[in-house]
C-alpha cells in the first residue's frame, strides 16, 4: 500500500469508528469480530440486541465501488450485538482481491475492529476440497495457508510492522478450543492447508493438481490477506472453510458461483451451532 494510501486507510478507520460509536454508543467494545464468507449470511441472525450499519455508511468498508456490483452471496452490513454473553461484530461480507485488485481492501475494516477492542478474529469462507474424505458439506479449520496468489496486503507499509511473523498465524490454542467445542456438539471438523488463488475464475484441472502436489487440502479466493493484516494488528486468528465443491477434475460436478452459494448452506447449519459456542468459550 503506498504511503499516501496508508494515511487514507487510517483516516477511513477513524471515520468509520466515529459512525459506529454514534450508532451504538460511545462506550461500545467488542471481544471478537467475525467475517462471513459466501452464502453464510444467515449467521447474522444469531445476534441479539444488534445494530445494523450498512457498509455504505462506513468509510473504507467493503463497497460496490467504481467497478460496479458487489459479490452475490455476501452481505453488505456491519452488525454489532451480543452472541450469548459476548459483545461482537459481524462483517456480513468481505471484499476480495479479484473485485478491484486491492490486496489490502479489508485493512480499514479490520483496523476498525481492533480499535473497537477486538482481540480475536474469526474468519469463514467457502472453499473447494482437494481431499477425497473432505466432501462438500464438511468444515475444515485452516491450520496454515499457501499464498499462491502472491499478492500481499502489507506491500507499501512504510514501517517495520510489515515484517509480520506468520508462524502459527492460525492460532493453535483457538484451533484446539474449536475442536473441543465441535466434539462436544457432535460436529465433525478437520484441519488442513488452504491455498489462496486470486480468482475470480475457478482453477484449472492442472492448477488443482499442482495445489495437491504443493500440499494444499482446499483452495479459495479469500482469507489469506485478512490473516496477514490481522496478525500485523496483533489479533488472534481462527479460520474455517465450508467445503462447497471438489476441486476441478476431482468430481463430475459443475463448479460455479451459484453452486457454491447453494452448497454453502450445508456448512452454514454447522457454523450456526459451532460459532456461538466457540465465541462463548473464548
Amino acid at each position: 500500500m503506498p504511503r499516501q494510501s496508508r494515511r487514507e486507510a487510517e483516516a477511513m478507520s477513524t471515520a468509520a469508528l466515529n459512525v459506529i460509536r454514534a450508532r451504538t454508543g460511545s462506550d461500545v467494545e467488542i471481544s471478537a469480530a467475525i467475517v462471513l464468507g459466501s452464502g453464510l449470511g444467515a449467521l447474522g441472525a444469531l445476534l441479539a440486541d444488534k445494530t445494523v450499519i450498512p457498509y455504505d455508511d462506513l468509510e473504507g468498508f467493503p463497497g460496490r465501488g467504481a467497478a460496479g456490483e458487489g459479490v452475490s452471496g455476501h452481505g453488505s452490513d456491519l452488525l454489532i450485538g451480543r452472541l450469548g454473553t459476548r459483545s461482537i461484530a459481524i462483517l456480513t461480507g468481505r471484499e476480495h482481491y479479484y473485485q478491484h485488485g486491492h490486496a489490502a481492501a479489508m485493512r480499514p475494516a479490520l483496523e476498525t475492529m481492533a480499535e473497537l477492542g477486538a482481540k480475536t478474529l474469526l474468519l469463514t469462507n467457502s472453499a473447494g476440497s482437494l481431499v477425497a474424505d473432505l466432501p462438500p458439506g464438511e468444515l475444515m479449520m485452516i491450520a496454515d495457508h499457501i499464498n499462491y496468489a502472491g499478492m500481499n496486503p502489507l506491500i507499501g507499509e512504510p514501517t517495520d510492522r510489515r515484517f509480520v511473523n506468520m508462524v502459527d498465524c492460525y492460532d493453535p490454542g483457538l484451533r484446539a478450543l474449536a475442536k473441543s467445542v465441535a466434539g462436544r456438539l457432535g460436529i465433525v471438523i478437520s484441519e488442513g492447508i488452504y491455498l489462496w488463488y486470486s480468482g475470480p475464475s475457478f482453477e484449472t484441472v492442472a492448477e488443482i493438481q499442482m495445489a495437491i502436489r504443493l500440499g494444499a487440502d482446499a483452495v479459495g479466493m479469500s482469507t489469506a490477506p485478512e490473516v496477514i493484516i490481522a496478525r500485523m494488528l496483533g489479533l488472534r486468528v481462527w479460520a474455517c472453510s465450508s467445503i462447497t465443491n471438489m476441486g476441478a477434475g476431482l468430481s463430475d460436478e459443475t463448479i460455479s458461483h451459484e453452486h457454491t452459494k447453494m452448497m454453502a448452506a450445508l456448512g452454514a447449519d454447522k457454523f450456526k451451532r459451532l460459532i456461538p459456542a466457540l465465541v462463548e468459550a473464548l
